[in-house]
C-alpha cells in the first residue's frame, strides 16, 4: 500500500511522481495562473489506485496516469447541468 499526500497549488510536488503527471500539475497551474485565478488556499491530494497515482485538485481538477503510454489526463471539473436548468412548471 502506498499511502498519498497533500500540497499546496505552487508547491514542491512529491518526488515520486511520474514525469508527465508532475508536468500536468505544472500546466495547470500556469493556467490558473494565466486566468488570474485565486488559489492561495487549494491543495493538490495524490491517492494510489492499483499502484498508479491520482492527483486532484481541491476545485475537483483530476490528473490520472497511463503507466503503458506514460501520460497524463487532465479532467477539468465539471459543473452540474442541474444547476443551470429552469424549474419545470407544474
Amino acid at each position: 500500500m502506498q499511502l498519498g499526500t497533500r500540497w499546496p497549488v505552487g508547491g514542491e510536488r512529491p518526488p515520486r511522481l511520474p514525469a508527465a503527471v508532475s508536468g500536468a500539475v505544472v500546466a495547470v497551474e500556469s493556467e490558473l495562473t494565466a486566468l488570474g485565478v485565486s488559489t492561495g488556499s487549494w491543495r493538490w491530494t495524490l491517492t494510489w489506485l492499483e499502484g498508479r497515482p491520482i492527483v486532484e485538485l481541491d476545485d475537483g481538477t483530476r490528473i490520472t496516469y497511463d503507466a503503458h503510454d506514460d501520460t497524463a489526463t487532465v479532467r477539468q471539473a465539471e459543473t452540474s447541468s442541474a444547476d443551470s436548468e429552469e424549474p419545470a412548471d407544474d
